[in-house]
């Protein structure tokens, strides 16, 4: 395998926690919870491993700048303008919506970490925006470095490859892996990381707002890209990919009973917090597949916990959730 450059700077490996009053509760399969929360930079998340190969490439092209793009509330453009605070890097973020009178959460912490932000009212103005905002930092000489919405490329994903490594050196048995996936960085890593280091378990990801069809289709393309880093090409077709978008209709951050059952159940019978948008999604689809059998008694869960908590503190989220 061809090593890859990688900035250490997690802090890993991140625990694996058995969750035996929510298991016993559904009545179902024993649910386990990989606490990628506890990645240590600016309160965590899944973003941080990407990160760690993200910025290794942005000092090998010489880069003093990091530009990313995102929603108000972005967990990866909080995480993003942490590590290029830590690295002594500039940040700028582009963040589609207005901006608030009052920053709250994850747009507070952009702030705390000193990023330069751009507002976009509308979505589908963002990569025009990004680009222009991109291409004006390069001609004042800043050097920038342009990192993927939510880190998802082949530089990214690698962070989801090693993480699967790091899993089964933990020596934990899990028949599935479940978790949120939206941009793809993660669950292309897993896949790929699944191939190359030999998980016989199922990889499953639940859709935070994209399709089923265009994550088979965009996983399984940058699995395959991302596997060109570490030597040979591992070829993947959307077959290979497993996921569902039963449970992302209402649209993206939009409350259901749903995602507020999830959050508050695992609350209050395990301590542990999830968040309103990915995890608290990803964990209603897992509760439901439950009920309905899809993952069975006897079998064993392992819920990839990617962060996200402080968007709990946004103001949009707080009554939504009571």
């Amino acid at each position: 395998m061809r090593a890859v450059p990688r900035l250490m700077f997690a802090h890993l490996p991140t625990p694996i926690e058995r969750l035996p009053r929510l298991s016993a509760h559904l009545g179902g399969p024993e649910i386990l919870v990989k606490r990628d929360d506890e990645t240590g930079l600016a309160f965590g998340g899944n973003k941080t491993r990407k990160l760690e190969f993200l910025l290794a490439e942005a000092r090998e092209q010489g880069a003093n700048t990091l530009i990313s793009a995102g929603a108000m509330q972005s967990n990866h453009c909080r995480q993003t303008a942490a590590a290029a605070a830590k690295h002594g890097l500039d940040c700028i973020l582009v963040l589609t919506g207005s901006a608030p009178k009052q920053p709250t959460a994850n747009r507070l912490l952009d702030e705390f970490f000193g990023a330069e932000i751009v507002t976009v009212a509308d979505r589908a103005d963002r990569d025009r925006v990004l680009r222009e905002t991109f291409d004006g930092a390069a001609r004042k000489g800043r050097k920038p470095y342009l990192v993927p919405y939510g880190g998802s490329s082949p530089t990214g994903a690698l962070g989801y490859v090693f993480a699967m490594e790091e899993f089964l050196k933990q020596g934990v048995r899990a028949d599935w892996m479940v978790f949120g996936t939206s941009s793809g960085g993660t669950h292309a890593g897993l896949l790929l990381g699944q191939r190359v280091f030999g998980y016989r378990g199922k990889v499953f990801g639940i859709s935070i707002d994209e399709t089923a069809g265009w994550l088979k289709d965009h996983v399984s393309a940058l699995a395959s890209d991302t596997s060109e880093k570490l030597g040979e090409r591992l070829q993947f077709g959307p077959e290979d990919v497993l996921a569902t978008d039963e449970y992302c209709r209402a649209g993206y951050g939009v409350l259901t009973d749903a995602e507020r059952e999830a959050v508050r159940l695992v609350a209050r019978l395990e301590g542990l917090l999830l968040d309103p948008v990915y995890t608290g999604r990803a964990a209603a689809g897992m509760i439901d597949l439950i009920r309905k059998g899809v993952f069975k008694k006897g079998e064993t869960i392992l819920f990839w916990h990617t962060g996200g908590q402080p968007a709990l503190f946004a103001e949009k989220y707080q009554s939504d959730l009571l």
